[in-house]
């Protein structure tokens, strides 16, 4: 028998899975991480479990204590998971402008939800911010902090990177996904990078984010704006320090909106709009690459989470995808 205990012990080892008629179209291998299989629905479930696990080991989250933290969604769905299988509160900073299927699940799992304004970082109204000054306040509580926890690095680094590893055996010639945090992005590539220093760590980056300007000029410099939620960043987090990054590739909300619908009517899977960026590069850089190569991203979580905007028509002429 093979039985996983509860919800923890059902966190990572997903498959991947070949993006056929992508790979077919390129000449390359593309393979997208099927995060969205984690019990919690999304990547995040990894770093919510690495944050307090980590917070548990060090003493600092004890029994009946609580988790606070300032997420754009799917953070806080894994770590109220998690609170819940392991009997801490939570409670959840999220901006007002996410998804209201997000704020829905957190508070069905009964995560205490406080919606804020969506602000700049440098404001101290901003919901990370406001997260961290929580916690100060409350007893026996911890500031999750995913942005600047390197747990959530080394989490990635300690199990999605040995897993894509084991499951290409090796023979990974690029990696590509997106950055919010920068955990997942950073982790795999620090791995790969020390177990073949060839393979190319690629960022996918939103308009909107300021990674793209940076890898090419030094300087975080944004422009434009996307549609897409929880990833792009307009600072490097402690997360993003000595990430390997050799390149970033600039996906607009167009071609993410293009690849969103390619995957559910082309290839069965019905992906939420970070995807839509990650696979975007990714079929960019094969066709950068050349045929021959073996590229692998993320498949983040389920469009069910983005249905009232990303997949609703009248959002879609509203911004100009239709």
């Amino acid at each position: 028998m093979s039985v996983k205990e509860g919800f923890v012990g059902s966190i990572g080892n997903t498959p991947l899975i070949r993006l056929r008629k992508l790979s077919e179209e390129t000449g390359c291998e593309i393979l997208g991480k099927a995060e969205f299989m984690n019990p919690g629905g999304s990547v995040k479930d990894r770093a919510a479990l690495a944050i307090i696990t980590d917070a548990e080991d060090a003493g600092r989250l004890k029994p009946g204590g609580t988790v606070v933290e300032g997420t754009a969604g799917n953070t806080g769905i894994g770590l109220v998971h998690i609170c819940n299988a392991r009997g801490y509160k939570c409670v959840i900073v999220i901006p007002e402008t996410q998804s209201i299927e997000k704020m829905d699940v957190l508070r069905t799992l009964g995560a205490d939800v406080r919606p804020v304004p969506a602000v700049p970082y440098k404001n101290p109204e901003n919901y990370v911010k406001v997260a961290g000054r929580l916690a100060d306040e409350m007893e026996n509580a911890i500031w999750a902090n995913q942005f600047d926890n390197v747990a959530n690095r080394l989490g990635h680094y300690r199990t999605t990177a040995p897993e894509i590893w084991e499951q290409t055996s090796g023979k990974v010639d690029a990696w590509v996904t997106s950055m919010g945090t920068g955990g997942t992005f950073t982790g795999v590539a620090m791995y790969l990078k020390e177990k073949n220093p060839d393979v190319k760590c690629v960022i996918a980056d939103p308009y909107g984010s300021a990674y793209y300007h940076y890898l090419k000029s030094g300087e975080l410099k944004t422009e434009g704006s996307s549609i897409t939620e929880g990833i792009g960043n307009a600072r490097i987090t402690k997360n993003m320090e000595d990430m390997p990054a050799d390149d970033c590739i600039r996906i607009d909300d167009r071609e993410a909106v293009r690849i969103i619908d390619h995957l559910l009517f082309e290839e069965g899977l019905f992906m939420g709009g970070s995807t839509g960026i990650n696979v975007g590069a990714a079929r960019e850089l094969a066709l950068r690459m050349g045929p021959g190569h073996t590229i692998v991203t993320v498949l983040c979580d389920s469009g069910a989470r983005y249905q009232s905007k990303l997949f609703n028509n009248d959002f879609r002429k509203e911004k100009g995808l239709v």
